[in-house]
């Protein structure tokens, strides 16, 4: 008897939720995934500027509730696909939580058109903007 493979979208999520195990802040550990035609473009995780102290490291910086000292896993993503000159444009996001208000808007502007996400997080005018701009969510939650 032969094991079954996972879906795609299980697949992708399961590499973004190992990226994940990468974040240096241990508020809250996420991970990105960009993918299209079900190839993997760029990965990204939560952490400090490189070559900068990490929050494991130097403790977080707190702003209004928020640690700043990180960039966010999507940002990350999308960052690490420029530099590395890949096109981005018209492929999706995985993420193991749903992007706050400022990674959506790089997220559309970088052109991706579905963002798939394990776990709501706290931004709803993500919705919004989505219906808005033409961009899919899909919610992967169990």
């Amino acid at each position: 008897m032969s094991k079954q493979r996972v879906k795609w979208g299980t697949y992708f999520m399961n590499i973004a939720q190992e990226v994940a195990t990468r974040s240096t802040c241990d508020r809250k550990h996420v991970g990105a995934v960009i993918v299209r035609d079900k190839t993997i473009l760029s990965t990204g995780y939560n952490g400090s500027i490189k070559g900068l102290p990490h929050c494991d490291e130097a403790g977080c910086e707190m702003v209004e509730g928020h640690c700043v000292r990180t960039t966010h896993a999507e940002a990350n993503a999308i960052v690490q696909a420029a530099k590395n000159g890949v096109k981005i444009e018209l492929s999706e996001i995985y993420v193991t939580a749903s992007p706050c208000y400022n990674c959506f808007k790089l997220i559309a502007n970088a052109g991706i058109k579905i963002i798939h996400y394990n776990e709501l997080y706290r931004d709803e005018r993500i919705f919004e903007r989505a219906k808005e701009v033409g961009i899919k969510l899909v919610s992967l939650e169990d």
